[in-house]
């Protein structure tokens, strides 16, 4: 019998790859091998994303794409999930004659049942509802989980409750809902025995994980998960600032395997921007969360995001963003130009910022940044870095085995093999630990030699080999 094959591409968040491969355990258990090709695929899965306009554009090129293909292939079935289908599933319908199956943010756990339903008389079926629990007691994602790669994602929440104006996530994903600890636990034991080294946990807002339903809070779920043994490193993402907690940071100070690294996303450097936001802290307010984290780990790298032209954003207004910078000295961040998303409050703001101001504005923000990043990778050179190492680079060259992984500060370290032999030993690197000593400094990730542990390396567990394509948005 021929073995049906499933194409994902994935676009968006690390939610979204988080669902990606949920998906595509369900399938494989359903009998489908993922495939890197939509052209061999039976099954084309479009994981989308709304956060963005550019996002949603790539979305309908894609399915246009799929669609046209699917005029000359007709038994391809075609599904679209994720964001962009919760909110706007009646218009896919409508405008895209080939979609077989729609389905919101809530219901991708019925996936697979949804597909033994699917007849020439019944398509499209949509499913949007929104539902209140996260588990569903049929839904046991540890057991679904055969490989895992190295560096894992895992949701231990959904939704929001902060409504920021520019924001769509409380209208696509929901209202805030934690998981059960023991799910996550069960889930993170999983995915390590699987072959898992590094998880991130995922959350629109973490830091008030568990807080509704009266779990544990945050800083104790660090504390469970980071007692698994074979767990290398954890982290998360995102850590709301208004709710950075002391706990929190003094977590960092006390567990060894969580990541010297905290993304807190600041979106703007002026108090005016950040009310109009609606935010809900202030730029001094972020200020001493920041020293407080570097004075419980002095060399913690920070990374944050920014919202470039946000409405009535003025000159001086934008002088605080770079000004902000330049003093808390990020060693990264990610910067969008503002758009207008449907349901969200600053839509209807007036004040509008032109294009090509945003566009400058957007550029002065990531060269400013460059800058920084260029001097805190620069004094770097010199220093040896411990690195989770996640396979093969990927630009090889080929006069020697260049590896590839991450410091703890989430910093990209491509490495060569310094001893002689060791290229039959590389394989065995991939999910460990080894030390690196830099050599180079480049725009965006570091360059070193392998430095050999005497104590040798050890095989870690096999590894997933994952089909489809992530996108970023």
């Amino acid at each position: 019998m021929k073995t049906k094959k499933a194409y994902i591409n994935t676009f968006g968040c690390q939610m979204n790859v988080y669902d990606t491969h949920r998906m595509e355990n369900m399938l494989a258990a359903a009998g489908y091998a993922t495939t890197d090709s939509f052209w061999r695929a039976d099954l084309v899965i479009v994981n989308t994303c709304a956060i963005r306009e550019k996002a949603v554009q790539k979305v309908y090129s894609f399915l246009g794409r799929i669609c046209g293909i699917k005029r000359h292939k007709p038994g391809i079935i075609l599904a679209v999930t994720g964001c962009v289908a919760q909110q706007q599933s009646q218009w896919l319908a409508e405008r895209f004659a080939g979609v077989d199956l729609i389905l919101g943010t809530h219901a991708v756990t019925r996936l697979v049942p949804y597909l033994e339903q699917l007849g020439p008389e019944n398509r499209p079926i949509i499913d949007v509802a929104m539902r209140t629990e996260i588990d569903p007691p049929a839904d046991d994602v540890a057991e679904k989980i055969e490989n895992a790669d190295i560096s894992s994602f895992v949701t231990i929440m959904r939704g929001c409750d902060n409504f920021c104006t520019y924001c769509v996530v409380p209208y696509v994903r929901g209202r805030e809902t934690s998981r059960e600890p023991s799910r996550i636990h069960a889930e993170v034991e999983a995915l390590v025995r699987a072959g898992a080294r590094e998880v991130t946990l995922l959350g629109q807002n973490v830091n008030s994980y568990g807080k509704k339903e009266a779990l544990c809070g945050f800083p104790e779920l660090l504390r469970q998960i980071h007692d698994i043994e074979g767990l290398l490193r954890i982290r998360f993402v995102t850590s709301h600032p208004k709710d950075l907690s002391d706990g929190l940071i003094d977590a960092f100070a006390k567990l060894p395997k969580l990541a010297n690294h905290v993304h807190l996303p600041v979106q703007s450097g002026a108090n005016r921007i950040l009310s109009k936001m609606n935010r809900r802290y202030t730029r001094d307010h972020y200020m001493q969360r920041v020293a407080a984290l570097r004075e419980a780990r002095p060399d913690i790298a920070i990374s944050t995001d920014f919202i470039a032209g946000f409405p009535t954003e003025t000159e001086a207004d934008f002088e605080d963003t770079i000004d902000l910078i330049q003093k808390v000295r990020f060693d990264t961040l990610f910067a969008f130009e503002y758009s207008d998303r449907p349901e969200a409050p600053a839509a209807r703001f007036n004040g509008k910022i032109d294009s090509l101001e945003k566009k400058h504005r957007l550029r002065k923000i990531l060269d400013v940044q460059a800058d920084v990043t260029a001097d805190i990778y620069h004094n770097l050179v010199g220093s040896t870095q411990t690195v989770l190492v996640e396979g093969k680079s990927k630009k090889p060259r080929q006069d020697i085995v260049e590896m590839s992984g991450r410091s703890s500060e989430n910093r990209i370290v491509n490495f060569v093999c310094a001893s002689s032999g060791l290229e039959k030993e590389t394989d065995l690197m991939e999910g460990q630990l080894v030390n690196v000593h830099i050599e180079r400094a480049c725009a965006n990730s570091l360059w070193g030699r392998f430095v050999p542990d005497t104590a040798g390396l050890k095989p870690a567990a096999p590894l997933s080999m994952k089909g489809g394509k992530t996108n970023a948005a």
